[in-house]
């Protein structure tokens, strides 16, 4: 199947290149129809960050989302955040990160720095 790619600039556009994409998935790799697939995802993938960017999300919940994917609990944050009383300040909101703890949060979690840095909500 030849696919005639085009930018995409328009929500019309759009939903014509997620239909292609929809009937090449599933390409044999290496095939034609596999790099027009790559390539239009490509497309796809920098028309959504232009009209729909993320909001990169609240270090706190970040945290916590990670914790709960790993199925960690507060005294497993202890060695990267320090006592049981300051992870409780960091989770709940009272206590900013250090460079210290943001760093062992990034090493140790997996948890990209620039979510890290962000300031958190306030506390509820």
């Amino acid at each position: 199947m030849m696919v005639k790619l085009k930018p995409i600039h328009t929500e019309d556009d759009y939903k014509e290149a997620m239909q292609t994409l929809a009937a090449l998935w599933g390409s044999p790799e290496g095939s034609l129809e596999s790099d027009q697939l790559d390539i239009l995802a490509t497309l796809i993938e920098k028309y959504e960050e232009d009209h729909f960017p993320m909001d990169i999300p609240d270090p706190v919940d970040a945290i916590l989302f990670r914790m709960e994917q790993q199925g960690l609990t507060r005294k497993d944050l202890e060695p990267m955040l320090g006592t049981r009383n300051r992870v409780s300040e960091v989770l709940n909101r009272r206590r900013g990160m250090s460079i210290e703890m943001i760093r062992a949060l990034h090493d140790r979690l997996q948890i990209p720095a620039e979510v890290l840095i962000k300031p958190s909500k306030t506390p509820a």
